[in-house]
C-alpha cells in the first residue's frame, strides 16, 4: 500500500514538474506590417484586391503553434488590379453591399483557430471561419518562419451567403458567372 502512495505521488509529481516547464506565449500581430490579399475568379477573367487586419494574436506552447484568431477589417477591402476610371470605386462599393459582404451589417470577418497538427513550422490547421455573421469551420495549411505566419485559403462564397452572380444560387448565368471559391492569402507578422 504504501508503495502504491509513493509510486502516486511520485508520478504526480514529475507531472507537475512537466508542466510547470511548459511556456504558453501570446505574440500580437502587428497589423500594419501584416498583409492580407484576395483574388476572386469569373468566367471573363478575376479581381483581386486588399483587406487590412483589425487584429489578432498567436498563441505558442514551447515554440508550437497551439491556437490564435485574427480579425478582418471588411470595410477595407480594396481592388488593386484596376485604376479610377476603369471601374475600381464601382467595384469596391459592390463588394462593400449587401450583394457581396454587406459591411454596413458584418463590418469584419474573423478566423478562430480550434485545433493544430505539425511542428518545425509547418502545420495544419483547422478554425472556424465567420463571414456575414455565418461561420464554416475550414483546415488550411499554414508556415510559419521567423516572425511570420503565412496562410493560403480558399473561401467558398456561398457557404456565407455572398450570392451575387453564384452558380450555385443562380441558373443561366453563363458568362456573368462569379465563381463561388476565392483565395485569401495571409501574411501575419509577429
Amino acid at each position: 500500500m504504501k508503495k502504491n502512495i509513493f509510486k502516486s505521488a511520485t508520478i504526480i509529481v514529475l507531472a507537475l514538474s512537466f508542466a510547470s516547464f511548459t511556456t504558453l506565449l501570446k505574440k500580437e500581430i502587428k497589423v500594419k506590417t501584416s498583409t492580407v490579399t484576395w483574388k476572386g475568379y469569373k468566367v471573363t477573367g478575376s479581381h483581386e484586391g486588399n483587406i487590412t487586419l483589425n487584429d489578432g494574436t498567436l498563441i505558442f506552447e514551447n515554440d508550437k503553434l497551439v491556437g490564435g484568431n485574427f480579425s478582418i477589417d471588411m470595410t477595407s477591402i480594396t481592388v488593386t488590379d484596376l485604376e479610377s476610371g476603369q471601374g475600381k470605386e464601382k467595384l469596391e462599393g459592390h463588394l462593400k453591399s449587401d450583394d457581396f459582404f454587406g459591411i454596413k451589417n458584418h463590418p469584419n470577418a474573423r478566423f478562430v483557430i480550434t485545433k493544430v497538427e505539425g511542428e518545425k513550422g509547418a502545420y495544419k490547421v483547422t478554425g472556424d471561419l465567420t463571414i456575414k455573421a455565418k461561420t464554416n469551420s475550414m483546415t488550411i495549411n499554414m508556415s510559419i518562419a521567423d516572425n511570420t505566419a503565412t496562410a493560403n485559403l480558399k473561401v467558398d462564397r456561398s457557404k456565407f451567403d455572398v450570392r451575387y452572380g453564384s452558380p450555385t444560387f443562380f441558373n443561366d448565368l453563363k458568362d456573368k458567372a462569379i465563381y463561388d471559391e476565392f483565395d485569401l492569402n495571409v501574411s501575419l507578422q509577429f
